[in-house]
């Protein structure tokens, strides 16, 4: 008789386990909606809609990784500080579209695609756009400063989060598995692309889009 009960519990272990590593992964999905990583406002956004499906189709070239959502939204609340120490929100640069990347000193990607991040905001920077690179290295202040300098970034404002909280904000959100990571953000606050990774964003594709973004196309 326990040899009977002893079988049927082997063949239902495989069963169980199954299930419960299917509710472990439901629990983590459904995170990325239950867990209020944005704060939506769809009537904010909606004018954006049409604006995506412009920009859908030049999701191409250097940026064939960049998604373009099928549904704007505003970004969960980010805090950082400009190189004053002054705190700054996204908040605060609602009414012109920002290109947000997050970048680090020890990320090798993230230093190499700098150059073209400062050049992109040499040439379509202006009161309607800004390149909003934001340092996330938590230890030594002065480092991700100097690299800069060194390496002729000079067009860029320098912004930093050296309390770690905007990549954890947008790691809870969905937004963020490594770095460098790049959102673009239109004047009202609202998602307009996301890119997991590096980019060229010098590159006549990247141009030909913040262009498109901007209504100068």
């Amino acid at each position: 008789m326990s040899n009977t009960i002893e079988k049927k519990r082997a063949r239902r272990a495989p069963w169980i386990v199954g299930l419960v590593g299917l509710c472990a992964l439901g629990a983590v999905t459904l995170y990325g909606f239950s867990g209020r990583p944005f704060i939506s406002d769809t009537q904010e956004c909606r004018a954006s809609e049409a604006v995506l499906q412009r920009l859908r189709p030049l999701a191409k070239g250097d940026l064939a990784a960049l998604v373009v959502p099928l549904t704007s939204k505003t970004l969960p609340v980010l805090a950082f500080k400009d190189e004053a120490g002054q705190a700054k929100t996204l908040e605060g640069f609602k009414g012109k579209a920002v290109l947000v990347n997050l970048w680090a000193t020890w990320c090798v990607p993230c230093r190499e695609e700098m150059p073209a991040l400062d050049k992109l905001q040499a040439d379509l920077g202006s009161p309607d756009f800004e390149v909003v690179a934001i340092n996330v290295d938590t230890r030594n202040a002065e480092k991700p400063k100097a690299w800069l300098k060194d390496n002729g970034i000079a067009n860029l404002a320098y912004y930093a989060d050296p309390s770690g909280k905007v990549l954890q904000t947008l790691q809870k959100s969905g937004h963020v598995v490594g770095l460098p990571t790049t959102l673009l953000i239109d004047g009202s606050g609202c998602e307009i692309a996301l890119l997991k990774g590096p980019a060229e964003w010098h590159s006549p594709d990247a141009l030909a889009f913040v262009r498109a973004m901007l209504g100068r196309s």
